[in-house]
């Protein structure tokens, strides 16, 4: 009988500590984690049809992948994780034709209206 009388007060109690260890990893306090080229839609705006690489890489920065045997295809990829988020990729590929200008981009990142304007 007294055996039964803990066990319905130590299994309740153990189930509620137990369950409190995800409550706890909550308080924790983890450093957001940014990996890769840091992209704003700003940057992405001021790219336009015809730039040399030099000219993407000063607005963007040095790419994160160019594939052995693809140089004129660029990589930039932007990972985040900020605390207990879940994890945030965007991808921004910039391709260059044989002269190594700028001729089109593709990813989460949209074009700017005037990326096809003449470049001053």
């Amino acid at each position: 009988m007294q055996i039964k009388k803990w066990l319905v007060i130590a299994l309740p109690l153990s189930m509620t500590l137990l369950s409190g260890c995800s409550l706890l990893e909550r308080l924790v306090y983890r450093i957001d984690i940014n990996q890769g080229n840091y992209v704003e839609q700003k940057a992405v705006d001021q790219l336009k049809f015809g730039m040399t690489k030099e000219q993407v890489r000063f607005v963007l920065g040095s790419p994160m992948l160019v594939e052995n045997g693809y140089p004129n295809t660029w990589y930039y990829i932007d990972h985040q994780t900020e605390g207990h988020q879940d994890s945030v990729q965007k991808n921004l590929i910039a391709h260059f034709n044989d002269k190594g200008e700028l001729i089109n981009i593709e990813g989460d990142f949209p074009t700017s209206p005037s990326f096809f304007e003449k470049i001053h």
